[in-house]
C-alpha cells in the first residue's frame, strides 16, 4: 500500500464496519486451531517454570507476589523497574537464618551475581545488577512460585501446548488426573506421578493430605535435604513469596483452564510428544541437571521448529486443495544444515540460501491465517454447519477441512459465506475511501482476485500493521532458540545489494548444529523403545535418515529447489562425523560406513513394567 495503515485508525474502521464481535475474532496474528502458539516472540528458556506450575496445580498461572516482595512501593510499573537483581539480593540478605554473613556490600554483590547466574534473567539478557528482572530460570520446581514473566500469556501459550502434549488427554481442556490413571505426566497429583516434576522437586516435602494438592501454600522444603547452591538460591527466593501464584483470573488470555489444543501437524506433534516423553523418562536420573535442562530445551526447540515448518507446509498445500494431508503423508519443510557452524563459508552460504527460501515462502503465512479466521467466524454463524458438531480438540483437522470446502466452494453454504464477505468488502472499501486507495483497489479488484475471502484477508492483514510479518519471524527465531548455545540456528547481519537497488543491511539465518543440540539428538535417538529401556547402537547413516525424515534437516542431501554440489554434501557429512567423534558420541573401528555407530555419553535408565 502506498500509504501506511494506522493500526488504531484501521481497527476503528474495521470495528465499525464488521462489528465488534467479528473484529475481536479476526484482529490477531494467531489461529490456535492450526497452531496453538501466539505468533509473536517468546523465550523458550523461560517456559519450564510455567510448565511446572500447570502440572502441579492443573490450571494456568495468575498473579503472584514477586513484585510485592521485591519491587518496593509505588505503581505496578515502578515496582517492575525497581525489581532488580540488586534489590532481590538486598531483600534476601535480610533473612538472617538463610543468608547470615551477606549483609555487607561485597557479599550482597556476590549474592546478586549468583542469582543472575542461576535463577533470574534481566531484560534483553543484559548483564548488571541494576536492570529490571523479567524472567526466572528452572533450577528447581520452586521457580514455579515466581510469577515471571508477570503475565503467563507472554510465553505465547507454549507451556500450555507442552503440558497438553505430555498429559495426552482427549478432553477439550487438560483436567487433573484421578487416582489410578495410567500416565507418566499426571496433572494436579503432586510430584511422584509426574516424571518431569520428579526431576526438579528435590527437597520438597511430599504432599500427604488430599487437600494440599490444591493449596498454593502447601509445598514445603525439607531443610535437611541436600541440594545444589543454584537450587537452594531458588528455594530461598521462592520462600520469600510465601506461596505459589493464584490461578489465572483473566478472561482475555484464556482464563485459568489449559486448552487441550494440538497443532494440525499431527505427525510432528506426535513425534514431539514421543521425544519429550522418552527423553525425560530415559535421562532424568542419568544426566546431570544442568546438562539435562540444556538438552531438554534443545528438545523443545527442535520439536517446536518441526511443528511450525510442518504446519507451514500443510497450510500452503491446503490453500490449493482445501484439504489437510493425512498424518502418514505429512512432513516438515526440508532445510539444509551447516554442520561447520559458519566456519566453512560455502556451507554457510548454502544453509543461508535454504533458510532464505523458506522465509520468502512464509511471507504469505499471515494472509493465510487471516483467511482461516474469516472462514472460521463465518462458519460458526451458519446453523447448518454448526449442526455437524465437529470437534476442534485435541486436533482441528476435520474443522480445517470443512473450511477448505467453503474456500473451494464444495458446499452449498459457500455461497452464503461468499455473499457475506463480498458485502463486507464493499462496505470496507467505502469506509476506507480516499484515505487508503491501495486497500480500496484490492477490495474492488475482482478481475485479479474473484474471491472476496482472499481480498478481505489481504487488506485486513495489512491493516493489522507493518509488524505482522515481523511477528512471524520472531516466532520462528524463538522456536529455533536462535544464537543460543543449545539452539538450532544462527542469525547475522549482512550488507547485500539486490539487482538495480542500493546496498542495505539485512538479517540472514542458517540452521546449525550446536554441540548441545548434537548431544541431545544422539541421546534421544539411541534410546531403546519398550519395557527393557536402555540404549542401542545407532548407525551413523540411520541417524542422518532420521534427521531428514523426522525433522526435515538435510546434511548430505540437498533440499528441493536448492543446488548443492556432491563434494560439498560429502564435506558437510564428514564435518558432522568428526564433530560427533570429538564429542565422544560416535565410535567406529574403520572407515566402513556399516561400522560407524552412535552411542550416548550418559547411559539411560532401564525400563520398568508400569
Amino acid at each position: 500500500m502506498s500509504k501506511a495503515v494506522s493500526g488504531q485508525t484501521a481497527r476503528a474502521i474495521v470495528d465499525e464496519v464488521l462489528g465488534r464481535n467479528m473484529t475481536r475474532a479476526i484482529w490477531t496474528a494467531s489461529y490456535d486451531k492450526v497452531l496453538p502458539l501466539g505468533v509473536q516472540n517468546f523465550d523458550l528458556t523461560a517456559v519450564l517454570p510455567a510448565v511446572f506450575y500447570m502440572f502441579r496445580f492443573g490450571h494456568r498461572r495468575g498473579k503472584g507476589r514477586f513484585l510485592d516482595a521485591f519491587g518496593g512501593d509505588g505503581t505496578a510499573s515502578q515496582k517492575k523497574a525497581a525489581a532488580t537483581v540488586e534489590r532481590v539480593a538486598f531483600v534476601l540478605s535480610k533473612q538472617q537464618d538463610a543468608f547470615s554473613g551477606f549483609e555487607g556490600e561485597v557479599e550482597k554483590a556476590i549474592l546478586g551475581d549468583l542469582l543472575l547466574s542461576f535463577c533470574l534473567e534481566n531484560r534483553g539478557r543484559v548483564l548488571g545488577r541494576q536492570e529490571p528482572v523479567i524472567r526466572v530460570a528452572p533450577p528447581h520446581y520452586m521457580s514455579s512460585w515466581v510469577d515471571l514473566p508477570d503475565d503467563v500469556a507472554n510465553l505465547r501459550f507454549v507451556p500450555e501446548m507442552i503440558v497438553a502434549i505430555l498429559a495426552n488427554q482427549q478432553s477439550a481442556y487438560v483436567e487433573p488426573n484421578r487416582d489410578g490413571d495410567k500416565t507418566w505426566f499426571a496433572v494436579g497429583c503432586g510430584f511422584e506421578d509426574n516424571q518431569l516434576l520428579k526431576v526438579f522437586h528435590k527437597g520438597v516435602v511430599p504432599l500427604e493430605k488430599k487437600g494440599e494438592l490444591s493449596s498454593h501454600a502447601s509445598d514445603r522444603f525439607d531443610e535437611s535435604a541436600e541440594v545444589g547452591i543454584d537450587q537452594l538460591l531458588m528455594i530461598r527466593l521462592a520462600q520469600q513469596l510465601d506461596q505459589a501464584p493464584d490461578k489465572n483470573r483473566g478472561k482475555g488470555s484464556g482464563g485459568d483452564r489449559i486448552s487441550n489444543q494440538w497443532p494440525i501437524a499431527e505427525l510432528a506433534a506426535g513425534h514431539f510428544s514421543e521425544d519429550l516423553r522418552h527423553f525425560i523418562r530415559g535421562y532424568s536420573d542419568a544426566i546431570p541437571r544442568h546438562t539435562f535442562v540444556e538438552m531438554l530445551e534443545a528438545c523443545m526447540a527442535i520439536g517446536l521448529t518441526t511443528i511450525v515448518t510442518s504446519v507451514v507446509e500443510l497450510l500452503f498445500e491446503w490453500v490449493n486443495t482445501g484439504t489437510i494431508r493425512t498424518k502418514a503423508e505429512q512432513s516438515p519443510a526440508k532445510l539444509f544444515v551447516d554442520c561447520s557452524n559458519g566456519i566453512l563459508r560455502s556451507l554457510r552460504a548454502a544453509a543461508e540460501q535454504s533458510m532464505d527460501d523458506f522465509m520468502r515462502r512464509i511471507e504469505r503465512l499471515p494472509v493465510v491465517l487471516m483467511l482461516l479466521r474469516l472462514l472460521d467466524f463465518e462458519a460458526q454463524l451458519d446453523p447448518n454447519l454448526m449442526k455437524l458438531d465437529i470437534k476442534h480438540r485435541p486436533y482441528a483437522t476435520e474443522w480445517i477441512n470443512l473450511l477448505g470446502d467453503l474456500l473451494m466452494e464444495r458446499r452449498d453454504e459457500s455461497r452464503d459465506v461468499q455473499r457475506h464477505l463480498e458485502r463486507h468488502a464493499q462496505q470496507l472499501a467505502k469506509a476506507f475511501d480516499s484515505d487508503y486507495p491501495d486497500a480500496v483497489a484490492i477490495l474492488k479488484n475482482e478481475r485479479n482476485q474473484s474471491s472476496p475471502i482472499w481480498r478481505m484477508a489481504e487488506v485486513l492483514t495489512f491493516s493489522l500493521g507493518k509488524n505482522t510479518q515481523g511477528h512471524v519471524l520472531s516466532m520462528i527465531d524463538s522456536s529455533l532458540l536462535i544464537n543460543r548455545p543449545n539452539g538450532i540456528a544462527s542469525k547475522r547481519k549482512v550488507i547485500r545489494a539486490a539487482a538495480g537497488s542500493a546496498r542495505k543491511m539485512r538479517e540472514v539465518r542458517s540452521i546449525v548444529f550446536t554441540d548441545a543440540l548434537l548431544d541431545h539428538l544422539v541421546h534421544l535417538h539411541v534410546l531403546r523403545n519398550g519395557k527393557s529401556g536402555g540404549y542401542r547402537l545407532l548407525a551413523f547413516a540411520e541417524f542422518l535418515r532420521i534427521l531428514h525424515e523426522r525433522h526435515g534437516l538435510c546434511v548430505d542431501i540437498a533440499p528441493p529447489g536448492l543446488t548443492v554440489s556432491n563434494d560439498l554434501l560429502r564435506e558437510n557429512r564428514s564435518i558432522l562425523e568428526r564433530r560427533l567423534r570429538d564429542l565422544g558420541l560416535l565410535v567406529g573401528v574403520n572407515d566402513a560406513e556399516s561400522m560407524k555407530h552412535l552411542r550416548p555419553r550418559f547411559e539411560p535408565a532401564k525400563g520398568d513394567d508400569r
